[in-house]
């Protein structure tokens, strides 16, 4: 039998000590501290329900599947479209949401990130949250429809634009590589970022799965950042991938090269073309972690919060005292009920209508039916409170 060379994925990492690579891994590192440290823990759990549906649009967006926020809100709410190609792509968004809600919560299996069993997983729970219809794919040669099953390595050949993936046989070796590469406790604290861009790219390389390669690729991503320490629910690196959509398929292409002569490593890929893919991977993250530090700044998000209450109590739609109860819960991260009297100066019966009010716009959200409030973010106040969230040609009706 003719043993199949491994080094058709080689190089798996650039090279120590690259000064440009350790200086955006190290910016990483200290924006996501402090992004961290601005909001209080409550507020960020609150902020995270919000970045999880902010995440599956871009990744959705990346996988040409346009889902209005609308609609997966209605969605996380179980309220699907008559429409069915709209309720396809309902389904497939609360799929990622629950998928990566369950990274964020811990629930995700022990093994680290990187392990083929880690990867199995994440498509096994992604799949198998999917309508029917959305587990076929069709050979573009043959026309013959093939099942995807959660989980499962494809076990069929397959072509992605100019890329043609290793034959199926060769996939569990390659995961082996894969897994030995990245999940490798030897990694510094510095590599292991450096390889979460090396992984997102060889991930994609291998193409593990007849469907949702993309999909796992960008969940695995999340799921190392957060392993590293830098990676959280209040951050998504989809979002600058699906805004520089273009560049990132470049990048992607380009570390698909061979080897590009003697000076270009010693594995069959460019080790250029890696180490490119890298830089902008990292180049990604730090745009988007000093995005949200920007939108999350306690009181520059004040200030918007409250022209925007200024204007609904004079168009009438919220009543006097509301930016009181808003901003105590954004600075503290809950309030008792009780308290909406001190904090509006009203008489209890007026200050429980202005809590009812917020309650009743899910600006402040219930912990339970008599317990303390926190701040909501429907989806009528982002582009007042969050702009540039979305795309600004998103409707959010």
């Amino acid at each position: 039998m003719k043993v199949y060379d491994i080094s058709v994925i080689e190089p798996m990492l650039p090279l120590g000590e690259d000064r440009e690579l350790e200086d955006l891994a190290a910016t990483v590192i200290a924006s996501s501290a402090q992004l961290s440290a601005q909001i209080a823990p409550l507020v960020a759990q609150s902020v995270g329900d919000l970045i999880r549906s902010m995440n599956c649009y871009y990744s959705n967006l990346i996988e040409g599947h346009d889902t209005n926020p609308r609609d997966i809100e209605r969605a996380l709410a179980s309220d699907y479209s008559r429409d069915p190609q709209r309720r396809i792509l309902q389904h497939e968004a609360r799929a990622h949401i629950e998928v990566q809600r369950m990274i964020d919560f811990g629930e995700a299996p022990r093994e680290r990130a990187a392990t083929t069993a880690y990867v199995r997983w994440l498509h096994s729970e992604f799949c198998r949250r999917l309508p029917d219809d959305l587990l076929w794919v069709t050979n573009p040669d043959t026309g013959e429809r093939l099942r995807v099953v959660p989980g499962e390595l494809r076990g069929a050949s397959v072509k992605v634009g100019r890329h043609v993936p290793p034959a199926p046989e060769n996939l569990s070796e390659l995961l082996h590589r894969f897994e030995e590469a990245y999940a490798s406790p030897n990694l510094s604290a510095i590599r292991r970022i450096i390889a979460t861009g090396a992984a997102h790219h060889r991930l994609l390389w291998i193409h593990p799965f007849l469907d949702g390669n993309g999909r796992v690729a960008r969940l695995l991503s999340h799921a190392m950042l957060r392993e590293a320490g830098v990676g959280n629910s209040l951050w998504s690196v989809a979002r600058g991938l699906a805004r520089r959509v273009d560049a990132y398929r470049v990048a992607l292409a380009n570390g698909d090269s061979p080897r590009r002569g003697e000076f270009d490593g010693r594995g069959a890929r460019s080790l250029a073309g890696l180490r490119d893919f890298c830089v902008f991977f990292l180049q990604i993250c730090r745009d988007q972690v000093e995005f949200m530090q920007s939108l999350l700044q306690p009181a520059q998000l004040l200030r918007r919060m409250k022209l925007y209450v200024d204007d609904e109590i004079t168009a009438g739609r919220l009543p006097k005292g509301a930016m009181g109860l808003l901003r105590e819960v954004l600075l503290t991260g809950e309030m008792e009920r009780g308290r909406a009297a001190e904090l509006t100066g009203y008489q209890e019966r007026r200050a429980r209508d202005t809590l009812s009010a917020l309650l009743d716009r899910g600006l402040l959200t219930p912990t339970s039916p008599k317990g303390p409030v926190r701040l909501g973010f429907p989806q009528d106040v982002l582009e007042r409170w969050f702009p540039k969230l979305y795309p600004g040609e998103v409707a959010i009706p």
